[in-house]
């Protein structure tokens, strides 16, 4: 008991920085490795991306409990979540919001009857059934739609597996050069 006395004595100070900094991580703020390309050009292989756990809930430290919602996932938001079905952490963008009806027909992302108007791709997942989306539910693709295992294979996002939204690179590593920084990507804001 002396022995741990004395260790708490010596080591408090990094003791409490430590269980504040596991806190702010799990609760406030945190930062994801990006794998793949799937959010290319937006987010590149080995970006590591600051996510805004408050953005749209504020969560019981180390769960997935919601304590307060603090807002909505809008579309255009790219946000980070533990998807079930994939059984991994992604990170997309928000296409479609509870109420939206979006399909997407040879390749055009039609929301609530209009065309968006963006470059088309030549994807093997070129098509999705038209659907209204239900409340607490999103729909989310990758902006490398060519190579995004998105909303089209995994369906749609339930707002309880989001993690919070994606707001800038902190730092880049070049995985094909020597994992050297890309500094031109230091503290970029997604958009």
């Amino acid at each position: 008991m002396k022995t741990l006395i004395k260790f708490w004595k010596n080591n408090r100070s990094l003791i409490i920085f430590i269980a504040l900094m596991s806190v702010f991580r799990s609760a406030v703020a945190d930062w994801y490795e990006v794998p793949t390309g799937s959010m290319r050009p937006t987010i590149e292989v080995g970006d590591r991306v600051l996510t805004n756990k408050m953005a749209y809930d504020l969560r019981l430290p180390f769960t997935h409990i919601p304590l307060m919602k603090l807002g909505d996932p809008q579309a255009g938001d790219i946000i980070v979540f533990d998807s079930k079905k994939a059984d991994n952490r992604l990170i997309k963008r928000v296409i479609g919001v509870p109420g939206d009806t979006v399909s997407l027909e040879d390749n055009e992302l039609i929301i609530n009857g209009k065309k968006l108007n963006y470059a088309r791709l030549h994807s093997n997942l070129g098509s999705l059934d038209k659907i209204t989306i239900p409340n607490n539910y999103y729909l989310a693709m990758g902006d490398n739609r060519d190579n995004s295992a998105d909303s089209r294979v995994i369906g749609l996002i339930p707002r309880s597996e989001m993690l919070g939204k994606a707001e800038r690179v902190i730092v880049s590593l070049d995985y094909d050069n020597y994992y050297l920084p890309r500094c031109e990507r230091f503290l970029k804001r997604l958009e």
